[in-house]
């Protein structure tokens, strides 16, 4: 059913998610994507990810399938979900016939490898794109039946030496993030211009483990640096009371040093613009922003994430000089106190190790992604591409 995307509209189905991820970086490329062509989308995904919200929010189709998150432990949840797979499979297959796209792009995520096979069954060609440093079980799948491969470090093309086509486009980021205003956010929150600011991250869900370690050492904390937290929804990890409490208790005059929400979104990019220093953990995305940035970072790879591509993503900034990598069983707060104490006590050196992120960053990776897409659509192909096994 492969079809030729010349001058009319591109039709692209979109598969992935179950984080933000798997579906910032797609929402991002989507944005040029459209400026470049004219396209229709069909974002399918899972009914309970962060997708759905993400995408409907977007203003785009969304269909979500059923899904089960792949795992390589043999326990009953797994078959569980294992079984999920070709039933999701059949569906985003019917979905794909149905509109007939130019071409799928995958995302990653465990819900993007039904939507990768239903449209190698309707013969439509393939691009996926791994935002991590390693490449996970997920990927592995897919690449057997995409056209091309897009990575977002130079160093994942050894975990794929067996692909024809492997191009490294980066990891796009939301473009208004490169356009924050400090003094916007100094204004928003109060924060004092010659305090150093430090930003707290746990990603869009947050980090139960980051927000009880910052809450410990708030007290010691707010004497060095001013704090913006940014703690993820009360109803994923109920962090939010216990740190308003934690503010609460402090003395009147470092109280104001401190703020603490849920979740930044209109005001990330400003927040952003103003920090001095950011602690997060070690997502694709948190790793390409800091780069595209140019921020220094303290950052606590997520400990059990698959292939451990958390510490592996940190690793890719450590390299350059811009982060600290600090893993999780070895930070206390006292720890913590002690780094960001160390790392803001110069702020031009501090602004100096950021700066040595960008060598890491791709600007124009949300284009190159975009134009890889479409290279693939306008590519007519007679017949669905062979399977390629890539080395394990």
């Amino acid at each position: 059913m492969a079809r030729n995307a010349t001058s009319e509209t591109v039709r692209v189905v979109i598969g992935g998610g179950g984080t933000g991820g798997h579906t910032v970086p797609a929402l991002a490329a989507l944005e040029v994507l459209r400026r470049l062509a004219p396209v229709e989308i069909l974002w399918i995904g899972s009914r309970t990810g962060v997708e759905r919200r993400m995408v409907t929010r977007a203003g785009l189709p969304f269909r979500w399938i059923p899904t089960g998150k792949l795992r390589r432990e043999p326990t009953l949840r797994t078959l569980v979900d294992l079984a999920a797979v070709p039933v999701g499979t059949l569906v985003a297959a019917g979905l794909v016939r149905a509109f007939r796209p130019h071409v799928v792009f995958g995302t990653g995520g465990y819900v993007s490898v039904p939507v990768v096979l239903a449209g190698w069954l309707n013969r439509v060609p393939i691009v996926i794109h791994e935002q991590t440093a390693t490449v996970g079980l997920a990927t592995r799948i897919a690449a057997r039946f995409a056209d091309a491969v897009a990575i977002s470090f130079e160093s994942t093309r050894a975990y794929l030496p067996r692909h024809p086509r492997v191009v490294h486009t980066g990891l796009p980021i939301r473009e208004q993030l490169l356009h924050g205003d400090a003094e916007r956010a100094r204004a928003r929150f109060g924060l004092d211009p010659s305090i150093p600011l430090l930003y707290v991250t746990g990603g869009v869900l947050g980090a139960h483990a980051l927000n009880r370690l910052v809450a410990e050492a708030l007290p010691e904390l707010v004497q060095v640096v001013q704090v913006i937290h940014q703690c993820g929804p009360q109803r994923i990890n109920g962090d939010l009371p216990r740190l308003l409490a934690r503010r609460a208790a402090l003395p009147a005059a470092l109280r104001h040093r401190y703020s603490v929400v849920e979740f930044l979104d209109e005001d990330l990019a400003d927040v952003l613009a103003a920090a001095d220093l950011v602690l997060g953990r070690a997502g694709a995305s948190t790793v390409a922003e800091l780069a595209a940035l140019g921020k220094p970072a303290v950052l606590v790879p997520l400990p059990g994430a698959r292939g451990n591509e958390q510490l592996l993503n940190a690793r890719q900034l450590a390299a350059t000089g811009s982060a600290v990598v600090v893993e999780q069983h070895d930070l206390t707060p006292a720890g913590l106190v002690a780094i960001v104490r160390d790392l803001v006590v110069d702020r031009n050196e501090l602004g100096r190790r950021g700066a040595l992120a960008r060598a890491l960053a791709v600007p124009d990776a949300a284009e190159r992604l975009a134009r890889l897409i479409l290279s693939v659509a306008r590519a007519p192909l007679a017949e669905p591409a062979p399977p390629v096994l890539p080395a394990r």
